[in-house]
């Protein structure tokens, strides 16, 4: 069994990375398999609707050749999926979303792709805009069929420059919880597959 998280931040050690990794340490220690993967300084277009997904039916975007592939990739092999983002005018990131838009288009043209899946949004916030960007998240994963853990609170961190998100208790807590609710989410699924 696999987790496999998308850190869609600018930043690579930054705050959503922070929020991510109390995440995965709690599916970790359930002996589960995790992955990081940073989106940092990498391409990710988005998706230009060819429709090549469609015609392949590959699990693969064949219409654009960059980072995006390798993450797509990625989480097709994966049993869950966690998608971080710091809020960016009250969104995620341009690369996040087109991440987003390509796994979903992928995820449409193969419909077994995704489903039942474990998913999971996680947002860093510095004051506005975290439950929108949570909401674009949770769309994806929602239309994909899969299968959306809670945890204690909004799966947000509050916290403005680098780093500063390791000050919020709460959403420390939360995103706790939130790795022990999808460790034992999966495993309850894997039980029945």
């Amino acid at each position: 069994m696999k987790v496999v998280a998308f850190n869609g931040s600018a930043r690579a050690d930054g705050n959503t990375a922070i929020l991510l990794e109390r995440v995965l340490a709690e599916i970790r220690s359930a002996g589960i398999e995790t992955e990081l993967i940073q989106m940092a300084g990498k391409k990710v277009h988005g998706c230009t609707a060819c429709m090549k997904c469609r015609e392949t039916l590959d699990h693969r975007c064949s219409g654009l050749k960059d980072f995006g592939n390798e993450c797509i990739e990625a989480a097709d092999g994966a049993d869950g999926i966690i998608i971080g983002s710091p809020v960016y005018f009250a969104d995620v990131t341009a690369e996040t979303k087109a991440f987003i838009d390509r796994l979903g288009y992928v995820g449409r043209a193969n419909p077994e792709m995704l489903r039942r899946k474990v998913g999971a949004g996680v947002v860093a916030v510095r004051r506005a805009g975290a439950i929108h960007a949570l909401d674009t998240i949770n769309h994806l994963f929602f239309i994909s069929e899969m299968i959306v853990p809670g945890s204690s609170y909004w799966n947000l961190g509050i916290g403005g420059a680098s780093g500063a998100v390791a000050g919020d208790e709460e959403g420390l807590r939360t995103m706790d919880t939130l790795g022990r609710n999808m460790a034992w989410l999966l495993e309850r699924v894997g039980e029945r597959t």
